[in-house]
C-alpha cells in the first residue's frame, strides 16, 4: 500500500449480501487481498452477527472492523411514538455492543433515523426523541471507547439529516465529544452546494468518509469531482478512515437493494473493481498532498 495518511476501508456489500459466517470469511478475506485495512460491516440486524467468528476472522487477516446501519421504520428514533423510538434506540445499543466485541471503535451511518423515504417532514417531537436517544448512545459509546458518526444522506433516505451542516447542528445539540460528521460523496453530490465547503465546515469534526461514484458503480466513472473533494480533505488535514462503497444488485440482498434503490447490476467482477478503487483513492490522496 502507498504511504498515505488515511486508513482505507471497503464496505462489506461490495463482497456479500449478508453476514453468515461463510459470507463474513469471504468478505474479510477479499478485503485483505484487495489491500484494504478496514471492512465496514452492515449491522442492520446486530443480533444476527456472530461476533466471535467475525472477530476471529478479522484478526486472522489483520483487518480492522467498523459497523454502520440505518434504522427501520418500525424501530426509528426519529419518530414521535415513544415505543417506536425505544425500539430504535435498543437496536443502536445492540450495534454498539457488536462494535465493542469486534474490537472496533466506530459506529456510523444513518443512526439518527430510518433508512428510507419518509412521507412527510420530521417534527419537533421526533427530533427531540432522536436527539435524546443519540445523546444516550454517545454517552454509552464513550464508556466503550467508540465514536459515533452521523452520515447525512439524501432526501429519499431520511428526512432528518441531509447535509453536513445539519449533522453539525445535531452534534451541537447532542453535546457529546465522541460524535462526528460522516460525509459520503454520493449523498453530497445530491444535497450539497459543492463538495468542498461541507468538508471545510466540518473541519476537525469530520470523523469518517464514504467514497462512491455518482451512480454507485466503479470509481473513476460517474460525474463526481473527486479532485476537489480529496483536495478539501487534504486542506483540513483529514487523517481518518476513507471507505469505498459500491452497490450492485448482483450482490446486495433483495431487501436492502429495494431500500437503497439498487435496481441495476452495476458490476460483476467485484475483486478487480475493489482493487482498482483502492488504487484510485490512493492516487487521489497522494495527488492532493503533493
Amino acid at each position: 500500500m502507498a504511504n498515505i495518511p488515511n486508513l482505507l476501508g471497503v464496505h462489506a456489500l461490495v463482497w456479500v449480501g449478508g453476514w453468515t459466517n461463510d459470507q463474513a470469511t469471504e468478505a474479510i478475506k477479499n478485503s485483505a487481498e484487495a489491500g484494504y485495512g478496514l471492512i465496514e460491516i452492515p449491522a442492520l440486524d446486530p443480533k444476527s452477527i456472530d461476533v466471535d467468528h467475525t472477530s476471529k476472522t478479522l484478526k486472522e487477516f489483520g483487518l480492522k472492523g467498523a459497523c454502520s446501519l440505518g434504522l427501520s421504520f418500525d424501530a426509528d428514533i426519529n419518530n414521535e411514538d415513544s415505543e417506536i423510538a425505544k425500539r430504535g434506540e435498543a437496536r443502536l445499543m445492540d450495534a454498539l455492543t457488536v462494535v465493542e466485541k469486534l474490537g472496533g471503535d466506530y459506529l456510523g451511518g444513518v443512526v439518527f433515523s430510518a433508512l428510507g423515504k419518509y412521507a412527510k417532514p420530521t417534527t419537533p417531537k421526533a427530533i427531540e426523541n432522536a436527539t435524546n436517544a443519540l445523546r444516550r448512545l454517545a454517552q454509552e459509546a464513550s464508556k466503550r471507547g467508540i465514536t459515533v458518526g452521523l452520515e447525512p444522506v439524501n432526501r429519499y433516505e431520511s428526512n432528518l439529516i441531509n447535509t453536513g451542516q445539519q449533522a453539525l447542528d445535531m452534534i451541537k445539540n447532542i453535546g457529546e465529544k465522541n460524535v462526528v460528521v460522516h460525509l459520503d460523496v454520493y449523498h453530497m453530490n445530491i444535497e450539497e452546494q459543492d463538495l468542498v465547503s461541507p468538508v471545510i465546515a466540518a473541519g476537525s469534526q469530520l470523523g469518517y468518509v464514504h467514497i462512491g461514484a455518482s451512480h454507485r458503480g466503479p470509481l473513476g466513472t460517474g460525474n463526481i469531482d473527486f479532485d476537489s473533494f480529496f483536495g478539501a480533505l487534504a486542506k483540513i488535514g483529514y487523517k481518518g478512515t476513507i471507505t469505498f462503497e459500491s452497490f450492485s444488485s448482483a450482490v446486495v440482498s433483495p431487501d436492502l437493494s429495494s431500500t437503497l434503490g439498487i435496481w441495476r447490476n452495476l458490476w460483476t467482477d467485484n475483486k478487480s473493481m475493489a482493487k482498482s478503487a483502492r488504487e484510485y483513492m490512493e492516487a487521489k490522496i497522494i495527488a492532493a498532498h503533493a
